[in-house]
């Protein structure tokens, strides 16, 4: 049985996890069946291990803050008749404890044990915090 890989992705255009929830709610961010998605121009190839359990992290101004489960891959051909990787999304986000990232192009896989833990629902607003403060706090081992 394959095991599971996680990919990360920078949040492009979005200041904190309430934007990426408000993009996903518009009829762009979506799939035909209502489930969120997100276009990028590779096919991952580690396919079944991302299946098996895998999610998105999402990359917010340098912390990982959030993931949503990836749920399938479903092909996109874009209006330049060009054949993209759609990941198909649980709707639900799951905020996580931020962790530090450099900027990078396109996803990169991340394994389970390098992956952040979930943050209880309870914490949900512990990205209030300035960008700044919050990736000097995680570099100091403190959130």
């Amino acid at each position: 049985m394959a095991g599971v890989i996680h990919i990360l992705k920078l949040c492009v255009g979005a200041e904190a996890v309430e934007d990426l929830i408000a993009w996903q709610r518009t009829r762009a961010a979506q799939n035909p069946d209502g489930l969120p998605r997100h276009v990028t121009r590779m096919w991952p190839r580690r396919e079944a291990e991302v299946l098996n359990g895998g999610s998105l992290f999402w990359v917010f101004k340098g912390l990982v803050l959030a993931r949503q489960r990836i749920l399938r891959f479903d092909e996109v051909t874009g209006a330049d008749r060009i054949l993209r990787c759609g990941l198909v999304l649980e709707p639900a986000l799951v905020r996580t404890e931020p962790q530090p990232r450099r900027p990078f192009q396109g996803w990169r896989y991340l394994k389970p044990e390098d992956a952040p833990r979930d943050l209880p629902a309870a914490r949900k607003g512990d990205d209030a915090l300035p960008p700044a403060m919050s990736a000097a706090l995680a570099d100091l081992g403190l959130r």
